[in-house]
């Protein structure tokens, strides 16, 4: 089958949509976010309102408002869990940079015995390489003007320079146990589930990064629950709904907690959800959410 659909103007595609049963009260700012919004962009959170998916009919009462409401949500959603994941991700670079450091010197990420798989240590120190070799930052040029031997900077240095992706992967392949479960009692939980979370957590914030949709999605990549520790915090997962955003939300209060003990993240998050009146069991949220340990503690007054 061929394609041979042509393309439409934005006029078209509203009228394209009340043809198909969705209610728009102002024709012209549905143009006018339709010419900002990509039609297909905005597709993905009209679909559950479908009531014939073959015919792409809507559910009686389907407005467009509360389709854009609901792309507003999501957006401050993602801007919401990228604030979260940049102090994730700053404490877990100093922690894996610190127990190294400590356990076995300034330039421990090059030493191979520390790896379980000798030929990802390789490809991942390249990787590391070739950031640094990239970099612009002022410590990292210091050093190369500085030193000639070791060829690279300590690790306190590189590690602020390297991505997340590449961090989970070092992390991923570290063969001491100690450092391991050293870097994961920092934030309370067994090394084998940092390990999965932060694989998890390289998932999230590229879909954030490039601007895709969290809500009513379904995961590829999951984490693994903890089944032991932290004790408080097991009861607050929903196990039944692992390929939904709510797990995610449940680590990284978590994880807030630890970094930053005094912080707002969790009320703005709950706030976002009331104010855009957002039906939560699309996200994976258990109906007694708000009932859980994790969601009733009280929030400092610090950002």
């Amino acid at each position: 089958m061929r394609f041979d659909k042509p393309p439409k103007t934005f006029e078209e595609q509203v009228s394209l949509l009340q043809s198909r049963g969705m209610v728009i009260d102002d024709q012209s700012s549905a143009i006018h976010y339709l010419a900002h919004l990509n039609y297909y962009r905005l597709t993905a959170y009209w679909l559950p309102f479908e009531a014939d998916h073959g015919a792409h009919a809507f559910k009686p009462g389907t407005r467009f408002d509360a389709i854009l409401n609901l792309y507003i949500f999501d957006r401050e959603l993602r801007l919401l869990l990228m604030d979260a994941i940049e102090r994730v991700e700053v404490s877990l670079r100093t922690q894996w940079a610190y127990h190294m450091a400590h356990g076995h010197g300034a330039h421990a990420f090059m030493e191979s015995s520390l790896s379980e798989k000798k030929d990802r240590w390789q490809r991942d120190l390249d990787s590391l390489r070739e950031e640094i070799s990239r970099s612009d930052e002022v410590f990292i040029q210091h050093y190369r003007n500085k030193y000639d031997d070791p060829e690279l900077p300590p690790i306190w240095a590189v590690c602020e320079v390297m991505s997340l992706g590449l961090l989970s992967r070092w992390f991923t392949n570290l063969k001491p146990m100690p450092l391991r479960r050293n870097i994961a009692a920092t934030y309370g939980l067994d090394d084998r589930v940092l390990q999965s979370f932060l694989r998890h957590l390289v998932y999230i914030r590229n879909l954030c990064a490039h601007h895709s949709r969290l809500w009513n999605r379904r995961f590829t990549v999951t984490m693994t629950l903890p089944r032991t520790k932290p004790a408080p915090l097991i009861a607050d997962f929903h196990p039944e709904a692992n390929r939904k955003i709510y797990n995610t939300l449940v680590m990284l209060a978590w994880m807030m907690d630890r970094i930053c003990p005094i912080h707002r993240w969790r009320r703005r998050l709950l706030d976002l959800l009331q104010r855009h009146s957002i039906d939560t069991r699309a996200m994976g949220f258990p109906n007694d959410f708000a009932t859980r340990s994790i969601w009733r503690m009280a929030s400092g007054a610090k950002p």
